[in-house]
């Protein structure tokens, strides 16, 4: 089903900007000075920070404008070039770590519907981390999620610290039950 499927929705349901962004996707040097230009440059950015990265400061895509929306949806790239692939993980186990303790708070915690809240915010926080990463790492197509908690932006941070408020709130209601 998916081979019929998959070259009539091509030729009949995706628009030319629709196959464009994927062909872009899939080839981002097909175009490197238009809709490849973001990937190409988070490429550069993530490996140019080897193991240890540039220092603090010192990233020359950051610091000379290349990496596009570096303050926002590609904050991990500047993270890598400037801390390396040691910055990069540390960053990833600290959401891990957090991850987990949200976990813990569901399980330890005495009503279902705390635990489905913190559950849920477990899998908002995962999904943004993973999209994120995996779209400036060239793994997934750009489509501007932001990285949890660091970010710069007023609506994403405000819905990433509220759910974590609540799930504070529901740590601390599990002595209530």
């Amino acid at each position: 089903v998916l081979t019929i499927s998959l070259p009539l929705a091509w030729n009949y349901a995706l628009k030319p900007y629709q196959k464009n962004r994927v062909l872009n996707f899939l080839n981002p040097e097909r175009d490197p000075r238009g809709t490849g230009y973001n990937s190409i440059q988070a490429k550069i950015a993530i490996g140019s920070g080897q193991i240890l990265g540039r220092g603090y400061r010192d990233g020359s895509q950051n610091q000379l404008q290349f990496l596009p929306e570096r303050h926002s949806d590609f904050i991990f790239c500047v993270l890598s070039e400037e801390f390396g692939f040691i910055g990069g993980i540390i960053t990833l186990t600290m959401f891990m770590v957090l991850l987990i303790l949200i976990l813990s708070i569901a399980r330890n915690c005495g009503d279902r519907a705390g635990a489905l809240i913190c559950v849920g915010v477990t899998a908002f926080i995962f999904w943004h981390l993973i999209i994120n990463i995996g779209m400036v790492a060239g793994l997934m197509p750009i489509v501007g999620v932001p990285l949890p908690l660091l970010s710069y932006g007023g609506s994403s941070m405000v819905t990433f610290m509220t759910s974590l408020g609540i799930v504070a709130s529901v740590g601390n209601r599990r002595f209530m039950f």
